[in-house]
């Protein structure tokens, strides 16, 4: 899959599932739950055991599944995510090089950032997506807005906080995608292997994204 596949499909559904949890198991689990629901994108993070693993597999059994990293701090976890099968590669802050690697390598990349002085400097670098986290905890929608009016050009993933409450909210701010994490995939569910319950909330927030999209 092409690094303009993965950054269209990421732009199309304007979702990405957010997956960090205890056991590789419950990590594979949740990936395939959310693309059977309609969401064929998953950010695996390195915080989960096995986690490589985990990408591996995924894209072995699903092709047209944009699987990819996150947590990626260094461009030597870059790297083996990237040898995994990763299709993407996001972090929590900034991390140039890890933004260096993927480019050279034409894989979609997206750090993440805070401020109007870091959203340049990634832009600047090359990022595919500028990801605002954590974005609920320093304002929420109102301060994705903000950052669109010096930043119109540049598309914005809104992680960290997101829920059924504020999805729409983010999209009408101007967000280009979601990272969402326990609010689309409790852990309960996983555990306990409630498919019906994760397909119900996946069907939610997509549904949130049209109709927000819709209203722009």
């Amino acid at each position: 899959m092409k690094r303009e596949e993965v950054r269209a499909c990421i732009e199309g559904i304007g979702i990405i599932a957010a997956v960090r949890v205890s056991k590789p198991e419950y990590a594979e689990y949740a990936a395939e739950t959310v693309y059977n629901a309609g969401i064929p994108v998953a950010e695996i993070t390195l915080t989960c055991p096995g986690a490589t693993t985990v990408i591996t597999d995924l894209v072995k059994r699903h092709p047209d599944m944009v699987v990819g990293a996150g947590t990626v701090l260094d461009q030597e976890t870059a790297r083996r995510c990237l040898d995994a099968g990763a299709r993407f590669l996001t972090s929590p802050g900034l991390v140039l090089d890890v933004v260096e690697f993927a480019l050279k390598n034409e894989v979609v990349v997206f750090p993440g950032v805070l401020t109007a002085s870091e959203v340049i400097q990634a832009w600047k670098a090359g990022a595919d997506f500028i990801k605002i986290f954590p974005c609920a905890q320093v304002g929420g929608a109102s301060y994705i807005k903000a950052l669109k009016v010096p930043f119109a050009h540049v598309p914005l993933i809104a992680s960290g906080g997101v829920n059924q409450q504020t999805a729409a909210k983010f999209i009408l701010a101007g967000a280009t995608a979601l990272g969402i994490g326990s609010e689309l995939i409790p852990e309960e569910a996983i555990v306990r292997r409630r498919e019906a319950w994760i397909h119900e909330l996946a069907h939610r927030f997509l549904k949130m994204v049209k109709e927000a999209r819709a209203q722009k």
